[in-house]
């Protein structure tokens, strides 16, 4: 785990200097992966100094999981599911619509049983999120069936 930190960690910090960016832009997109990957290798190190020191973390008192129950593999693959039918359909549907429909799908997929809730929740933010990606960031996310609307 903690190599596979420190690599994802090098690649991103890596792939952050092939962004090309134009010279009038100060900070640039380029901080924010610079800034995780750096993150990432630290964290990485400090796991591999750890685990040669032989720290264990101890259980918390409150733990509510029972790790002798095998995991929800029905959950998982309806996760799975709905994110890959979110990949798929993004591009043609747009973010506002696909993330709504992640947003309710994923809810539902752990349990929840209040579908106008979900939806109105969903609706919300993922609009929200797409102003604040193309107004707010200036970063563009599909549209989709909404562009014109949006």
């Amino acid at each position: 785990m903690a190599g596979a930190l420190v690599v994802v960690g090098a690649y991103t910090f890596y792939d952050a200097t092939t962004l090309r960016v134009g010279f009038g832009d100060p900070v640039g997109p380029r901080v924010f992966p610079y800034v995780i990957g750096a993150i990432t290798v630290v964290l990485g190190l400090l796991l591999v100094l750890a685990t040669l020191r032989g720290d264990t973390p101890q259980a918390e008192g409150g733990e509510d999981v029972d790790l002798r129950h095998p995991a929800d593999w029905v959950t998982v693959l309806k996760l799975v599911g709905v994110l890959l039918f979110t990949v798929l359909t993004i591009t043609f549907l747009g973010w506002a619509v696909s993330g709504a429909l992640l947003f309710v799908g994923c809810a539902w997929s752990l349990g929840s049983r209040t579908l106008v809730r979900d939806v109105i929740v969903g609706v919300v933010l993922s609009v929200a999120s797409w102003y604040f990606f193309h107004e707010g960031l200036g970063v563009i996310l599909p549209a989709g069936i909404l562009d014109g609307v949006l």
